[in-house]
This record gives C-alpha cells, structure tokens and sequence, in this order.
C-alpha cells in the first residue's frame, strides 16, 4: 500500500519542533512509524484519551499519551 519514507532522524536522537503548537521544545524520539513518516517524541504534542470502565465497580479514567507528528517539523539537536 505505501512505500516506506526515508527520515532523517532515529530512535533516541534530541529533536527541537519547528513548527506546530510545540514549537521550540524539545525532546527525544522514542518511536517511528516508517510507513506514514511520523514520529513519536516524548513530552510533545500531548493528547487525552478517555478510557470507559470495562467492568462493573471498576473507574474510567483519562490518560495523556504522545500523538506522532511528521518526522519534517523536527530538526535533530547536535549536544
């Protein structure tokens, strides 16, 4: 269905977002998604997933988790 992208970054390297609600943080890349040139950087773009109680007497609760973003709005930082 869809070809691979080439990025031109990896697991572990230190990103600053260029562009994008985050713009100017930074952080280190903990997943790719290769397929849809996305990545997932940790402490960016943060969303909130409600989760509904699957048994009786248990609590929903809302977890914050890491959307991906597209590998071009990241820039690797040299440290």
């Amino acid at each position: 269905m869809s070809e691979k992208q080439k990025m031109h970054v990896k697991i572990g390297d230190n990103v600053q977002i260029i562009s994008g609600f985050d713009k100017e943080k930074t952080g280190e890349i903990i997943k790719l998604y290769p397929n849809t040139g996305k990545i997932v950087v940790k402490g960016i773009n943060l969303k909130f997933k409600h989760i509904k109680p699957n048994q009786q007497g248990e609590v929903g609760e809302i977890k914050q988790i890491e959307a991906p973003i597209h590998h071009s709005n990241v820039k690797i930082i040299k440290n």
